[in-house]
């Protein structure tokens, strides 16, 4: 038994990527340094706790990487209608007694007897999404020899369309419903479907949304939902309601500066949880702004770059479309959350309830964005031509 687990271990460090998993690392630790300064206005036991989280999640996410790393997933994705059914019953699970609400409203956590810690069906779903939405535009591909029709792009549109709209209905979460989207649109692109049937799906979202505000169809539930994009073209509206939270972030982010007020020093960060609303979670990169500055906010888009530019790589090395595909839908879910999350903090974008990849505080956010990634370290394992490629710039 020991010696099996030597031999996986020597196995993983031999063909594994270690240089992800560096990258995954060093973001996640600077994410603690930054989770520990944006917590400290809370109680010492309560503070701690979130620490001992996050640096379980850490530890956690490294043994699952290696996990990942070693499993085959076209023997996952041949047995695609259990992946679905277990998409569809994950999501369903939101209306059981296990559902909770979030500080948002939306019912988008499990919360099990005798598990520490809450876990967000989402961020578990995107991945077994991106599996088997990148098994489905392969066999179109492969049985079909097609993906230019209508059919082709109903298909997969209609996939994707129908879990979104279901994890929308059942959990009220739009920012993770619109990961989904993201997700098919970059793997659908990559594949090679038909440009007309995104300029479709782009003017009929577009004409649809037009339609339901000139004819003031607006549920009255999703009011609040339409003012977090008002305030994003005037800035002055709802200033102590739904622009609260932007308007607080774009203060520390310009009190930062060039290096920062300091670490541990921020004026809003150290101050009461209303200065800094969700500083530890949305809004990690205003703490990152207001403490180091703009030394400090880049230091951050530096690294979730690497992260999104070593999977195109291993996309690009990739033995296999499918395998390719897999990528494509791993950094299309780093790159919707960095892009969303960072413009929030910058007023630029509005609140979804969307965090800032392996920074923001959640321990269920952190471990499955290791899976994700040791599923793309899997993939680096099983591409030839990177391992050619590693020995001879050795």
């Amino acid at each position: 038994m020991l010696n099996r687990l030597k031999d996986t271990l020597a196995d993983f460090i031999q063909q594994a990527d270690l240089v992800l998993l560096g990258l995954c690392t060093a973001a996640t630790l600077y994410g603690i340094v930054l989770v520990f300064s944006a917590t400290r206005y809370l109680p010492p036991d309560v503070g701690a706790r979130r620490m001992k989280v996050q640096t379980a999640a850490l530890l956690l996410g490294v043994c699952v990487y290696i996990f990942f790393s070693m499993l085959d997933l076209e023997s996952i994705t041949r047995k695609w209608k259990w992946v679905l059914a277990f998409n569809i019953g994950f999501i369903l699970l939101l209306r059981t007694p296990f559902g909770v609400a979030g500080n948002t409203g939306n019912r988008a956590w499990l919360k099990f007897p005798f598990v520490p810690f809450q876990i967000g069906p989402a961020e578990v779903v995107k991945i077994t999404f991106v599996l088997l939405l990148a098994k489905q535009i392969e066999w179109l591909w492969e049985e079909k020899g097609d993906l230019k029709s209508f059919r082709s792009a109903f298909f997969v549109a209609g996939h994707t369309l129908g879990l979104c709209g279901l994890y929308f209905v059942v959990s009220g979460d739009m920012g993770n419903a619109l990961v989904f989207v993201f997700i098919f649109l970059c793997m659908a692109f990559v594949a090679g479907f038909a440009l007309r049937w995104f300029f479709l799906l782009f003017a009929g979202a577009g004409g649809a949304a037009a339609a339901v505000l000139l004819l003031d169809l607006v549920p009255e539930n999703m009011t609040y939902m339409l003012r977090r994009f008002e305030v994003i073209f005037d800035h002055s509206l709802y200033p102590q309601g739904v622009g609260w939270q932007q308007t607080r972030s774009l203060l520390a982010l310009g009190s930062g500066g060039l290096w920062g007020q300091g670490y541990l020093n921020g004026s809003q960060t150290q101050s009461i949880s209303t200065a800094l609303p969700a500083k530890q979670t949305d809004l990690i990169f205003s703490v990152a702004g207001e403490e180091l500055g703009l030394v400090g906010c880049a230091a951050i888009m530096i690294l979730l770059l690497a992260i999104i530019l070593r999977i195109l790589l291993v996309a690009r090395k990739a033995r296999t479309p499918f395998y390719r595909y897999v990528c494509v839908g791993m950094a299309s879910i780093l790159i919707f959350q960095t892009v969303i999350n960072i413009g929030m903090c910058l007023f630029v974008m509005p609140t979804i309830g969307i965090t800032l990849p392996f920074f923001s505080y959640g321990g269920s956010s952190v471990v499955t964005l290791y899976m994700a990634m040791g599923v793309v370290s899997g993939i680096k394992k099983r591409s030839p031509e990177m391992h050619r490629t590693v020995r001879l710039l050795r």
